[in-house]
């Protein structure tokens, strides 16, 4: 099974606090108890804050979405590995 993590956001006054791990970790532990085996997202390739959020928690990209967000900016699809690939069978 596998976990999505539609949107997320922080207020721009309250970044920079450890809100955004906070809320992604607890998604990812709720999504850990419904046995996902991995959790996917979404973002814009533009959007540093999040691209660096994700990879220390252990996102890897999957690919690039050309054209993804109705604004015309591209994504990247990221996903993390909750059990190994292998055990996907």
């Amino acid at each position: 099974m596998r976990g999505y993590i539609a949107m997320l956001a922080v207020d721009k006054d309250f970044r920079k606090r450890g809100i955004g791990s906070k809320l992604v970790k607890l998604a990812v532990n709720v999504m850990k108890e419904k046995k996902a085996n991995m959790v996917v997202l979404e973002t814009e390739i533009t959007n540093q804050g999040a691209l660096s959020l994700y990879a220390n928690l252990g996102f890897v990209r999957d690919k690039r979405l050309h054209r993804y967000y109705m604004n015309g900016v591209d994504a990247f699809r990221k996903k993390l590995w909750l059990t190994p690939p292998e055990e996907f069978n």
